[in-house]
């Protein structure tokens, strides 16, 4: 059974893929052609016959097994396809069958496979619930509805009609269950309460689906009507319904209408309402799909009752739809509901991302707020007695002990002066606020309690200090004294090993003396032997040579003398047999000297003699040569097939000269006239048969040659399959390295904050380019110090802790927030900030590179890491870096110092990138802090405290603090990674001002280069003498425009190379400028026929080539793949300079000429094109109405008619992972710092490495 769903399925497939033709009568219709036919035939063996039968039926196909006994039904598809292409009328006059146009059967076509798609449909739902195993006794049943909710797009159709009406309903649903759980919560604890009022959508829902009257009625019975469209549908609605409330007409619209449901107007197209409410159940689909003989088909359409058997039976979708949807009302109104609301919190789908207006739209449109509304004009807040006097019993510990908790919680209430507050059977019903105001009271009893504690805990950490600082004293003289000691001991110790090593030095010498000695002499005895084994393996070696040589020699004599033996006894027995049959002849002839009559059969026997000779020899040579053959090995057999060839070839040799010999030697003899007697019978037959042997053995060498050709043919086939084998299988192991490849580099590319990218790229464009931040950041600061101030006010109350120089650079964050002068505290301040600006003047006037890098990224980046910048909660550091490259890069035109800024800045991108790693409080506290600036700021100013106690005096500046070790990756803070961010996008913002500046420097040229010039395309009539005149003018005016936009190309180039840009970056610079020139060029091609000539094509094919040397001069390592970016403009002028269009094909224009252009932009080209130079015919008849075919079916497909035209890309063509894989080659102990921070003590550190160097 688990195949008949597949086999359905694949037979609706089938059903979609046959088309229909006109007919050859009047408004008939057949299959279009053989495609058709075979899904024909396919869809219906698919569904008329049995499972085991059809593939029976089709492994018989396939491995071509025939019987007799054996009879395969025939797949019906004659009674499909009349079905499909006729339609049978039922009259009291009998039946009428009424052919369909192609129009009709498409429909009748997507009737049936619509009817076979919902009976499987509903056969799958009935197999799943059956499965699910429900008791049908059981009393108590948990049921979970699950839907999307309310929908409203900007298309609008019959499906979010019926989605917004469920909604509704349960919408009512939930508002009446709400306010039911609150009366009868209040009416459960008997208190004084008031009813609430609640908004009702039943009109939504009177307007949808009341009978008569309603949507879906009027919808019922416009699909009635034949004639009825879905403009007669819409006009209708609005003269229906042009006074409810909740129905509304947009203006200027013909088929659209406006309901205003619970969640908000939503705007539908009656456009395709009719077709979708329409299920028509076609009878003869029913009949022919009843009578399948396969099963579960048949089950599928059971017989329908005489009464129902018409031509067509209509149904209504969105009656079937308001049915089930009454069903499950009832069945939520008999069980006990519970809702859960989820909601979407952003719609980017990423996390930790909160979007408020979203959100807060959700739950209106959901009626959370609206059922919070009814909860809170009530009593929101309810707690049991003995919850309220557990929490708030603290406000009134006196009360607690009493065995009354209600009379509990009512005294704690009056206490409070709460008002309006109820108390039931078992709870306290309290206004809204009055929680709130209790917990205060009870946060302002725990402070007071807490303050106490703090108290006498400072109290015994301070005795507790004291007591471990005497201790400390006590421990250190201990130390002091046994350290004397260690001492003593040490030089003690150090004068008897003094002696221990003289002797054990003294005596590794004699051992060394000894050692070396003896492995000289192990040396030396070694390679005698070896020498004496080698000789005698050199002399074993020969003789074996020699035994073997002389094997061979003998060997090669007896077969030699052998060979000669056998050819000398042949040559004798050939002479002895010749001169006895010479001898014989002699005597016959001497015997018929006086008879003439037998001359003519004498001639005769001489031939056959002759032949019968030299057929005895060949057959001895070939009997010898067989007999050498059978030796061989089968596996050497296209060799033993060369070697009888060659001994072929030698027998026909032989043969030849034999016969020349006898001939020869025939002639020689005397001439007799005496006749011959007649020749031995005996003889006769003898040779007769050796000859008929000799044919039979040629034949079957003849044979055995044609099959070994046959052979070699086969082996050479087998060797091509093997060699495309071995071809594919290094392909896909290219492609399989090529992969790997690339699931490196996209792991290497996961990283912390990957999924942040773009959102935090946006906010730090936002944030750097406020002009508010600066007076923020100032009263932040402010807020910051006064703060502080506090806290160490309030924690030196106790006494003063004071801080050597000795131990300065090892203080830990407590006891650097115990510090109480003032002056300790404003002069690292005063520090960090002279250290802020002479940082900022180098990354603004040292202008300089270091092996190929910008020094000022190297300082900077150094300086951040050594300020423990990246680690820190808070720091304005990253704040002026950003305003300083905003206000260098602002309104600049000079590309010299852009790209000294793209170099600066994507090096210092590429260090954060590579040494920078975010940690989980940073991420967290990124996601928070995204939705405004406020709150990023409120946050701070609430936080500095808190702060200040982890980083010590400021997060910004670390000059007091230790450089800790750790590991080689920096755990960065929020504002390192909104650092981060916002250097990003200015490395992406610089990069685009270099790119289209030089878009808009070559833009001018690149109109000129379009179009030849109109002295080079005139055609010269007065002399030769001023044609050549004209054409050197012509070209030099034609390079002109394409010089200027190679020397600007250059230029950049060289301003890139100046500045030691990465050569990914001018990779992708390079690339997008030149498909900008693709863009411009073929457009301009498309839009202007001036510009599709003969001439002209030559002259954008001239510069064309300037591009291409270019692009070879610069090398790959700074032009990629921008040539190929040049492919449209390339393959069009390619097609224009082509000189026989007229004998070329469509096929072959799109598949060798031009495989990147349309069939538009083809058509467009070859409609356009004019020979101004030959004259010449463009593209034939058939090729331009073809092309219009296609271009004209394209635009009913509603393609737009400018689909020839390309698009410029101005999109951004790295990333971060882009970056980190630029390869920088990056020193940074091999800077040099500028003069003013070298004379500046604070920044010496830089220059640690190279003192230890």
């Amino acid at each position: 059974m688990s195949t008949g769903p597949s086999h359905v399925v694949a037979a609706i497939l089938h059903l979609g893929n046959i088309n229909f033709d006109k007919g050859s009568d009047v408004d008939s219709s057949q299959l279009k052609d053989e495609k058709s036919c075979n899904h024909l035939n396919t869809a219906a063996e698919l569904l008329m016959y049995h499972t085991e039968t059809f593939v029976h039926c089709r492994f018989s196909l396939w491995f071509h097994v025939h019987s007799s006994s054996m009879c395969y039904p025939r797949c019906d598809g004659k009674t499909l396809e009349n079905s499909l292409c006729k339609r049978l009328i039922v009259t009291p006059d009998g039946n009428i069958t009424k052919p369909l146009d192609p129009d009709a059967a498409a429909l009748n076509r997507d009737a049936l496979a619509k009817i076979v798609y919902s009976r499987l449909f509903d056969w799958i739902v009935d197999k799943i619930n059956s499965s699910i195993g429900q008791d049908p006794l059981a009393k108590n049943i948990i049921g979970v509805l699950d839907i999307y909710g309310f929908e409203s797009f900007k298309v609008n159709s019959f499906e979010q009609l019926c989605i917004n009406l469920t909604n509704e309903k349960l919408q009512q649903h939930f508002n009446q269950h709400v306010f039911k759980m609150e009366q009868e919560e209040y009416t459960k604890e008997e208190i004084n309460w008031s009813y609430v009022d609640f908004v009702d959508n039943q009109d939504v829902l009177d307007l949808i689906e009341k009978k008569p009257g309603g949507i879906i009625a009027l919808l019922d019975e416009a699909c009635m009507f034949p004639k009825s469209t879905h403009e007669t549908f819409s006009q209708k609605m609005y003269q229906t319904y042009k006074s409810h409330k909740r129905f509304s007409k947009p203006k200027l619209a013909h088929t659209a209408f406006t309901i205003n449901h619970y969640a908000g107007d939503v705007t539908y197209l009656s456009d395709q309402f009719l077709d979708k409410n329409k299920d028509y159940v076609v009878v003869e689909h029913q009949a022919l799909l009843n009578a399948s003989k396969c099963p579960f088909v048949a089950n599928l359409f059971p017989p329908i009752a005489e009464e129902t058997s018409k031509q067509s039976k209509f149904s209504s979708i969105g009656t079937r739809f308001k049915q089930q949807l009454q069903a499950l009302m009832e069945s939520l109104n008999a069980t006990e509901p519970h809702y859960i609301r989820c909601v979407k919190p952003n719609a980017v789908l990423q996390p930790g991302i909160f979007e408020n207006d979203n959100v807060l739209n959700q739950l209106r449109c959901g009626g959370v707020l609206e059922a919070i509304r009814i909860s809170c004009a009530g009593y929101p807040t309810k707690r049991t007695f003995d919850e309220f006097v557990d929490r708030f019993g603290i406000l009134a510990p006196d009360l607690v002990d009493g065995a009354d908790e209600k009379a509990t919680c009512a005294a704690i209430c009056n206490r409070m002066g709460l008002k309006g507050y109820q108390l039931g059977k078992a709870k306290v019903f309290l206004r809204a606020g009055q929680m709130a105001e209790l917990d205060a009271r009870r946060m302002e009893v725990l402070a007071n309690a807490t303050k106490l504690i703090q108290r006498q805990i400072r109290t015994h950490l301070t005795r507790k200090e004291f007591n471990k600082k005497r201790k400390a004293s006590i421990q250190i003289q201990k130390f002091w004294r046994a350290f004397l000691a260690r001492k003593l001991y040490e030089s003690m110790r150090r004068e008897d090993a003094s002696i221990c090593i003289q002797k054990h030095t003294r005596s590794h010498a004699a051992r060394k003396r000894y050692t070396k000695l003896q492995s000289s002499a192990l040396i030396i005895q070694t390679g005698l032997r070896a020498m004496a084994a080698r000789s005698d393996y050199q002399y074993k070696r020969r003789t074996n040579a020699a035994v073997v040589i002389q094997t061979h020699w003998r060997f090669y004599k007896a077969r030699s003398a052998y060979n000669v033996q056998k050819k000398a006894t042949l040559i004798f027995q050939c002479i002895w047999r010749g001169r006895l049959g010479r001898k014989e002849l002699r005597k016959l002839r001497m015997a018929a000297r006086e008879t003439g009559a037998l001359r003519e059969a004498k001639d005769k026997l001489e031939k056959k003699v002759e032949e019968l000779t030299w057929r005895l020899e060949v057959e001895k040579h070939m009997r010898n040569e067989l007999e050498q053959a059978k030796g061989q090995e089968i596996a050497k057999l296209q060799t033993a097939l060369q070697e009888m060839q060659e001994k072929l070839d030698e027998a026909h040799k032989t043969i030849i000269c034999e016969k020349e010999a006898a001939r020869i030697v025939i002639e020689q003899e005397p001439t007799i006239d005496n006749e011959i007697p007649d020749m031995d019978n005996a003889t006769l037959v003898l040779l007769t048969s050796h000859n008929k042997q000799l044919e039979d053995e040629v034949r079957q060498l003849t044979i055995f040659k044609d099959k070994a050709d046959e052979f070699e043919l086969k082996h050479a086939e087998a060797q091509k399959k093997v060699e495309a084998l071995l071809k594919d299988k290094e392909e896909h192991s290219s492609k399989i390295s090529q992969l790997q490849e690339l699931i490196e580099r996209l792991e290497m590319n996961l990283s912390g904050l990957e999924s942040e990218n773009k959102v935090l790229r946006q906010q730090a464009l936002v944030i750097s380019t406020n002009e508010d931040f600066s007076e923020q950041v100032k009263s932040l600061e402010t807020k910051t110090n006064t703060s502080e101030s506090e806290n160490q006010l309030l924690q030196n109350e106790r006494g003063v802790v004071l801080q050597s120089n000795n131990i300065s650079e090892s203080v830990e964050p407590s006891t650097i927030k115990g510090l109480d002068n003032k002056d300790i505290d404003e002069e690292p301040k005063t520090r960090r900030k002279e250290n802020h600006e002479a940082l900022m003047k180098c990354l603004v006037e040292y202008k300089r590179f270091e092996n190929k890098t910008p020094s000022v990224a190297c300082v900077v980046y150094k300086s951040l890491v050594h300020w423990h910048s990246f680690e820190a909660e808070k720091t304005y550091i990253f704040d002026r870096i950003i305003r300083t490259i905003r206000s260098s890069i602002e309104n600049q035109k000079n590309i010299g110092d852009l790209a000294y800024w793209l170099s600066t800045t994507s090096t210092l991108l590429f260090l954060l990138q590579k040494n920078l790693k975010a940690s989980n409080a940073s991420v967290t506290g990124s996601h928070r802090s995204r939705a405004t600036a406020e709150t990023l700021f409120s946050r701070m100013a609430r936080n500095a405290r808190s702060s200040s106690s982890i980083l010590g005096i400021s997060s910004g500046y670390s000059g007091l603090l230790p450089k800790s070790e750790g590991p080689s990756r920096i755990e960065a803070k929020y504002p390192a990674l909104l650092f981060k961010q916002q250097l990003t996008a200015y490395v992406e913002k610089i990069y685009g001002m270099i790119r289209d500046s030089l878009k808009k420097e070559i833009s001018p040229s690149l109109t000129m280069c379009i179009q030849a010039p109109r002295f080079a395309r005139a055609r010269s009539i007065r002399g030769a003498s001023k044609s050549i005149l004209s054409n050197i003018v012509a070209k030099q005016a034609s390079s002109v425009h394409w010089q200027s936009v190679v020397h600007s190309l250059d230029c950049v180039l060289n301003i890139f190379n100046e500045n030691y840009v990465p050569p990914m970056i001018i990779r992708k610079t390079f690339s997008q400028v030149f498909a900008f020139v693709n863009v411009q060029l073929f457009n301009s091609l498309l839009l202007r026929r001036e510009c599709c000539s003969f001439s002209n094509a030559e002259f954008v094919k001239a510069g064309l080539q300037e591009l291409e040397q270019w692009c070879t001069r610069t090398t790959e390592q700074f032009t990629g793949t921008s040539w190929d970016e040049l492919q449209h403009i390339r393959q069009a002028v390619g097609f224009l300079v082509l000189h026989q269009k007229s004998q070329k094909s469509l096929e072959d224009i799109r598949d060798e000429i031009c495989p990147v252009l349309s069939i538009p932009q083809i058509y467009r080209i070859g409609t356009m094109f004019w020979d101004d130079k030959y004259g010449t015919q463009g593209l034939p008849q058939d090729v331009i109405s073809e092309m219009r075919t296609t271009v004209t079916d394209e635009t009913s497909n509603n393609t737009p008619n400018n689909c020839f035209l390309l698009d410029d890309d101005s999109s951004i063509p790295f990333s971060l992972g882009d970056i980190l894989r630029l390869g920088f080659e990056v020193n940074l102990d091999e800077v040099e710092l500028p003069p003013h921070l070298q004379q500046n003590s604070e920044f010496h550190f830089l220059l640690q490495r190279h003192s230890k160097d």
